[in-house]
């Protein structure tokens, strides 16, 4: 089957308009530097909570210490209009796995209770193909449990 004209350059414009967005939202942020440690504390009802704002390739804040035993809310702000993120934390043995994806302009609210200590690593595994992921560029960083 042979395609019209029109059509060839329909899909070349179209190739075009893919790849100037992919190359748009790889190069247009770099990650933020890495802030201090945030600790954060437990509420009169036991609960810890604190609010991480996910922006192009970063987590503010991108290291949370918190308390082991004692339940977490996090809220998770999306500041980026195009591009969607989630927030992985996937410890191998079992000991802590969370995952949430937060569509672009969205606030979710997540809890979890960590039960050991450890550090373990935050990321994003989003990623526009044939580009490297958002954890590949730097949205990443550490939840820290005592």
């Amino acid at each position: 089957m042979q395609k019209a004209p029109g059509q060839w350059l329909n899909m070349m414009a179209m190739v075009w308009l893919l790849t100037s967005i992919g190359v748009a939202i790889v190069h247009g942020a770099e990650p933020s530097q890495s802030g201090p440690p945030m600790m954060i504390p437990v509420a009169a009802d036991g609960v810890q909570r604190a609010t991480v704002t996910l922006d192009s390739y970063s987590y503010s804040p991108n290291q949370l210490i918190v308390e082991a035993g004692k339940p977490v809310e996090l809220t998770l702000t999306s500041v980026t209009t195009i591009t969607p993120h989630n927030f992985i934390i996937n410890e191998p043995a079992g000991i802590l796995s969370v995952e949430q994806d937060v569509s672009a302009g969205k606030t979710i609210t997540i809890t979890f209770t960590p039960t050991q200590p450890g550090t373990f690593p935050i990321y994003c595994d989003k990623r526009l193909w044939p580009f490297p992921s958002h954890r590949d560029k730097g949205m990443e960083g550490t939840l820290e449990v005592r």
